[in-house]
């Protein structure tokens, strides 16, 4: 396989065309006294500049619930848990409404997108998610993404946004997770309590000795240093670094993007694209065959390009969206394995077909691909 092996580092954000930022709930409420403003408002002035410089970026904002406490009078989080799910109605109103008036100040868009643990569990909700979050990026809007509080249970409980911000690198295959928090980033030791603590400047996401150094959250977030630890292990899955630093750092998306050495940088062991074909390489369950004509198979081999139903003669198997099949030659040769955009009832009737006739065919297109190249590995 041609993709390559090198491990990401600091260079990972300077190169980064795709980041998830993730802003914790002590920064967006100034400790509990309300969403700060002012402060939102330098951070979509950073994320504007980001933009800028054709970097596209996702939100996930963590805020709701002590947003809504605020609103409501409440000095101490409850814990039963309606009230923690009235909480989250009443504050993330006022939470969306910050972000699109700061996001306009700059001609851009914001959507706001509620997920709970379940939709990225889903094999059909995760796709769907994917392709939404997908158009808004690709319509230069930023997604604004909270956890889904108001209608969730046991995730308003033991929940947190640091693992939701992972999956959303996950989902849209980042170049970087940024968690921005109140702490400088990962220190050897609790700075709190220890004057000799050293900062944490770059490390493994897999190293098992960082959980060890990693503490707890405070009365209004839901995870300190062992949620993020944690979710640089999960974004690293798909090759993306993570990098742990100070929302209070003057310009610090930008600062971190340039390249600047501010917090924890928490690297994976492959990039991105080899992150990515190396898990579709692995999954061993096929659920169906695609056997493809000589045209299609060079391209694949040649240019690396999606699998487009044109090329496809016959199919084998039953399979239904994000199943992974293998495609082969005429001859029954392995080519590529990659996860299909159709259900083998829908791929049947539309084999051999332009795509510009799949809506015709099927009334609807979810992808004018049978596989997208992002997900087929050749073989």
């Amino acid at each position: 396989m041609a993709y390559s092996e090198r491990m990401p580092g600091r260079e990972a954000l300077t190169e980064a065309r795709r980041i998830v930022v993730k802003i914790g709930s002590a920064l967006l409420t100034n400790d509990g006294r309300g969403l700060d403003e002012a402060a939102i408002g330098g951070w979509v002035d950073q994320i504007a500049a980001l933009h800028a410089r054709g970097i596209e970026v996702v939100l996930v904002s963590s805020g709701a619930v002590a947003a809504g406490m605020v609103r409501l009078g409440w000095n101490v989080r409850p814990s039963a848990v309606h009230e923690l799910q009235a909480a989250a109605a009443v504050g993330q109103t006022g939470l969306a409404q910050c972000y699109e008036g700061h996001f306009a100040r700059h001609g851009l868009r914001s959507a706001q997108v509620l997920l709970t643990h379940d939709d990225l569990s889903n094999r059909k909700r995760y796709l769907n998610a994917r392709s939404a979050l997908r158009t808004l990026v690709g319509l230069r809007v930023v997604p604004v993404i909270n956890e889904n509080d108001t209608v969730v249970t046991d995730e308003i409980r033991f929940g947190d946004n640091d693992t939701l911000g992972a999956l959303v690198a996950n989902l849209l295959e980042a170049d970087a997770l940024v968690i921005l928090t109140d702490q400088e980033g990962l220190f050897d030791a609790d700075p709190r309590h220890n004057p000799q603590a050293q900062l944490v400047y770059e490390g493994r996401a897999d190293d098992p000795g960082l959980a060890a150094m990693a503490g707890d959250g405070g009365a209004l977030g839901r995870g300190g240093m062992t949620t993020k630890v944690r979710a640089a292990r999960l974004a690293a899955r798909s090759g993306a670094v993570t990098a742990i630093a100070s929302g209070r750092q003057p310009d610090v998306l930008p600062r971190l993007v340039d390249g600047e050495r501010l917090g924890t940088l928490l690297r994976p062991e492959h990039a991105p694209l080899a992150a990515r074909k190396r898990w579709l390489a692995g999954q061993l369950q096929v659920r169906g065959t695609l056997t493809l004509d000589a045209g299609a198979v060079s391209v694949l081999r040649s240019r690396g390009s999606s699998l487009l139903p044109v090329g496809v003669k016959a199919l084998e198997g039953r399979f239904v969206r994000g199943d992974m099949v293998v495609c082969v030659d005429e001859q029954g040769e392995r080519v590529a394995k990659g996860l299909v955009n159709y259900g083998s009832d829908e791929a049947m009737r539309i084999l051999g077909q332009p795509s510009h006739q799949i809506e015709a065919i099927l009334g609807y297109m979810e992808a004018p691909e049978l596989i997208h190249r992002d997900n087929l590995v050749v073989l």
